[in-house]
């Protein structure tokens, strides 16, 4: 760690120790930012695994913040619901009239059976057809890079082969595909001066033009024989082909960030831990079996979405504190996922770990990452061929980050490939 980022973490250690347990607010995004929100999950485990934030600019708010509890929460979605119109599965409500359903955002019955529609695109037999294109093209990407000079992996890896593989699973137009990373972007982001979005009115104005193309896409696809992408799967699927165009904007948004965001920053995240870590890149170099067990240890040690969130139906005790019916409870499982208790030397980046899998990067219960697998896969494939090319790649500055409680990502990574 460099000497300005270990200051930085010592500043926020000190600050997250100090304060009235009662004033903390993890969720604040510049703490993501910053990387520093680390110190305050670490002293809620301790201290106070179920939190009430009073006030924020998100409103109130629980947060559960160890693996078992957590655990409950999110295998309980009759008592913890994800259902849009309550709020849905961001810390950040969305003003009501926003507020769009998709599967994500729904309870049974409705979340089941448009899930079902989508989920034959991720079918182990579908995932072996798609394997030797995703290897093809890593190729690509990875032969066109430079030697010896600084680049950015987030823009010119990450994004590029999580890109192009979307789009094959939309079957989007192909060369316009950056627009599927500029919208998902778009939809995750917390608008602001000099951000990604400036206000929620042109955040909304681009989600329309997203909603415009697809429902184009849409058009072409339901009047053709049905075909094996993800529009003409929700064109002909009998509980999602009378979708509002608010219900396929909310479904169309869900794909394109839960195909994007979380293998593009768990992408990033790899290289940066290996880097953080040199003596586990010295065993990955040794031995590239090791692939196997260290995809899943960079799931958990990035935690690609730091949290969801539901809405509590009915009061709830949880670690001896009762939620109250319509509360907010945000599961952190970026905290969950540090949890002594549960996984062993949490803080520790190991890829040779005898669990790895055994995190909660993917959820857990009805709302369980339904693309866990693929996005293993894209990880896999892409440092089986870094591996063949490239002794070392090095960070040679601190990642930019996004400023977001929900995506932990990264903006920018450079880096130099030792040649």
């Amino acid at each position: 760690m460099a000497d300005g980022a270990m200051k930085l973490a010592d500043e926020a250690r000190a600050r997250a120790y100090s304060m009235p347990l009662e004033e903390m607010h993890p969720g604040d995004p510049e703490l993501f930012r910053t990387n520093t929100h680390w110190p305050y999950f670490e002293r809620l485990r301790r201290e106070d695994p179920v939190h009430y934030c009073a006030d924020s600019e998100f409103g109130a708010y629980w947060s559960v913040t160890k693996y078992n509890d957590i655990m409950v929460v999110d295998t309980n979605h009759g008592v913890f619901s994800s259902e849009a119109a309550l709020g849905g599965i961001t810390i950040r409500d969305a003003r009501p009239d926003l507020r769009r359903p998709s599967f994500i955002a729904m309870d049974p019955p409705r979340h089941d059976v448009q899930r079902k529609t989508v989920s034959p695109i991720v079918s182990p037999a579908n995932l072996h057809m798609m394997e030797p294109i995703i290897r093809e093209r890593a190729a690509k990407i990875l032969d066109a890079l430079p030697r010896g000079e600084t680049f950015d992996w987030v823009d010119r890896v990450s994004i590029e082969l999580t890109t192009q593989m979307l789009a094959t699973l939309f079957d989007f137009p192909f060369e316009e595909r950056r627009k599927l990373t500029r919208w998902s972007d778009v939809a995750t982001c917390i608008p602001m001066p000099g951000g990604i979005c400036e206000t929620e009115d042109e955040r909304q104005a681009e989600l329309m033009e997203c909603l415009a193309e697809f429902t184009e896409l849409w058009n072409q696809r339901v009047n053709e024989p049905p075909r094996g992408d993800l529009i003409s799967m929700l064109a002909h699927g009998e509980a999602t082909r009378n979708m509002t165009p608010d219900e396929y904007l909310g479904n169309i948004i869900l794909l394109i960030v839960g195909g994007n965001d979380t293998t593009r920053n768990s992408m990033s995240g790899g290289l940066y831990a290996l880097n953080q870590n040199p003596e586990q890149y010295d065993k990955l170099r040794a031995d590239h079996s090791l692939i196997t067990s260290m995809v899943p240890e960079i799931i958990r040690w990035q935690t690609p979405l730091a949290h969801m969130r539901r809405t509590a139906t009915e009061d709830f005790e949880l670690g001896g504190k009762t939620i109250k019916k319509g509360d907010k409870v945000v599961m952190w499982y970026v905290s969950g996922n540090r949890d002594d208790e549960t996984i062993a030397e949490p803080e520790r980046f190991i890829i040779d770990r005898e669990r790895p899998r055994q995190h909660l990067s993917f959820g857990f219960g009805i709302h369980r990452c339904v693309g866990n697998r693929l996005a293993e896969m894209q990880l896999r494939v892409v440092w089986e061929e870094i591996l063949k090319r490239f002794e070392r790649i090095e960070v040679v500055e601190e990642p930019r980050r996004v400023r977001s409680s929900f995506v932990k990502g990264y903006e920018t990574l450079p880096v130099r490939i030792v040649a």
